[in-house]
């Protein structure tokens, strides 16, 4: 264990404890160890299963960035980022401190965020949970075991989901916070025992560094084609990007977040994120085939405490059921995290209006206007009755993520699409002959033969018609897609009930549009969506 341990200690990060510390412990030790502390239990097939309590999943209200010198004027300040004072700050990370101090055990574990050596941080993650440390060692990039002798970190991320904020003396809102400082290069995470909001953390110091560097930062999923050609993948969570970007056809890069280099597409990950909730065997078989291998870590599904068995469609637990795995469980996932620079973008939308048609070409300034709009509805709440999508617009994808000016992302996205004459594509994975409550979920083997034809290249030499209401190209047909639905006003039995449907979508993409109107130029104001003058 001794080679595992390196020369610069927790001093470096200023912290004293009397607890012993497990360094760098791998998946077996880990998941043992949190066996044996009652932090959660074996599946039958052999993955550690945990449950997360009140908080299922992220609490983005409860993040906040120091503002200080180093952030006033570049961090895009509002609901996405709010501030924390350093005097507050100062304040959470003594009694951070503090708490550290008592502890019996502490895991640490080295990591880097990034997987192509030139753009990565190095990160050091001390957790109080044994299954914490499992997870972030599953979801970095895991580094050599001869580089964790000398490792310096760069950032820190503590997490203590004992630790309880007081609002009035850290300046948060509640007992739960996440405070990022970039200037001390340390991330504080206190109240909470979601996973996830360790590797958001990372992907949001990411997201801050890179851009300067003219590197991209994507929430994306990535793969790649037999001929090496790199494909991204842009969606909120529910829109497939985790599902379609595991392909058997395709090497996997990773399914989340991503930069895109001059030289490369380059994962920040060595795991995947996946949800769990209603996983099908036939649907997702490369994804449903890790619940059943050790070293793969579930939140929130629930088991049954005689036979450990998995039961993946019950959401008592939570809906947001995940699964953390390391990216080589994937059968054809890339060795290195990498691939090439992309030849196609594709933005993943579940439309429940019904709306949106199953694919469409994008220009350039069209694919910057879609990145900043960030457009997916979610299906109405668990109110019986309630049947109207609920339309959601998070910039770039990812807004929780992004600590900069949203334009300085699509910014970035425009000239790399130019520079690389990429293709983009809108991919609608939601309803199709009617809205949610009419119509049926889009069938994924439409979404998988569209998307096949797109990245193969055979789509482009499509006949495509113009949308009349959001001005981009759909193809008129596709092989072995039924031609009804590439257009979805056809779909519909109530043409008039399509045509104030799709009014209301266009109307709700220019409300929220406006806000980024005096910062794009006049090309991507003209992508705009516009209402169909109907004759």
């Amino acid at each position: 264990m001794s080679e595992r341990i390196p020369n610069i200690g927790l001093e470096a990060q200023g912290i004293e404890t009397r607890a012993t510390l497990h360094w760098n412990r791998v998946t077996a030790q880990l998941t043992e160890m949190a066996v044996a502390r009652g932090e959660g239990k074996l599946s039958a097939d052999g993955p550690l299963v945990v449950e997360t309590g009140r908080h299922t999943g992220r609490s983005a209200q409860d993040k906040f960035i120091v503002k200080d010198d180093e952030t006033r004027d570049t961090v895009w300040w509002g609901k996405s980022n709010a501030a924390m004072e350093p005097a507050h700050f100062a304040a959470l990370k003594a009694d951070f401190f503090s708490a550290l101090e008592d502890k019996d055990e502490l895991f640490v574990q080295d990591l880097y965020g990034g997987s192509q050596p030139e753009h990565r941080v190095s990160v050091r993650v001390v957790t109080e949970l044994a299954w914490h440390n499992l997870f972030i060692r599953t979801m970095l990039v895991r580094p050599a075991q001869s580089e964790l002798r000398d490792f310096a970190a760069e950032y820190t991320i503590i997490d203590l989901p004992s630790f309880r904020a007081d609002p009035a003396r850290h300046g948060c809102r509640s007992e739960t916070v996440i405070a990022v400082n970039m200037t001390e290069k340390l991330v504080l995470i206190g109240g909470t025992k979601y996973a996830g909001e360790m590797k958001k953390s990372v992907f949001g110091i990411l997201n801050y560094l890179l851009p300067p560097t003219g590197v991209m930062p994507m929430h994306c999923s990535a793969n790649m084609g037999a001929d090496g050609s790199t494909a991204v993948f842009f969606g909120l969570s529910g829109t497939g990007k985790t599902t379609l970007s595991a392909d058997p056809a395709r090497t996997l890069i990773g399914d989340d977040e991503h930069g895109w280099s001059d030289t490369a597409v380059f994962n920040f990950e060595g795991g995947c994120y996946a949800k769990m909730i209603r996983l099908s065997r036939d649907a997702e078989p490369e994804i449903f085939a890790t619940t059943k291998r050790f070293g793969t870590v579930l939140e929130n599904v629930v088991m049954d405490p005689m036979t450990r068995q998995l039961d993946l469609d019950d959401n008592s637990l939570a809906e947001n059921s995940r699964g953390a795995y390391p990216i080589d469980f994937i059968p054809n996932a890339s060795a290195d995290n990498m691939g090439g620079v992309p030849r196609n973008i594709v933005m993943l939308t579940a439309d429940a209006y019904g709306v949106l048609p199953p694919i469409a070409k994008l220009t350039p300034e069209q694919a910057m206007y879609h990145f900043l709009s960030g457009y997916t509805a979610r299906v109405a709440g668990t109110e019986i009755g309630v049947t109207e999508p609920d339309a959601t617009f998070s910039t770039c994808f990812g807004a929780p993520f992004m600590p900069r000016h949203p334009s300085v992302y699509g910014n970035l996205l425009k000239e790399r699409i130019a520079k690389g004459q990429v293709d983009c594509w809108l991919v609608n994975t939601g309803w199709t002959g009617g809205k949610y409550g009419v119509g049926l979920r889009m069938p994924i083997k439409v979404t998988r033969a569209l998307l096949n034809a797109a990245l193969d290249g055979s789509l482009n030499d499509a006949t495509f018609r113009t949308d009349p209401y959001f001005g981009f190209r759909v193809p008129v047909a596709v092989a072995g897609v039924d031609p009804a639905m590439l257009d979805p006003r056809e779909t519909w039995a109530d043409k008039a009930a399509y045509d104030a449907t799709a009014a209301k979508l266009v109307d709700l993409f220019v409300d929220n549009f406006a806000k980024f109107a005096d910062h794009v130029d006049e090309e991507v104001r003209q992508a705009a969506p516009r209402t169909r003058q109907i004759a």
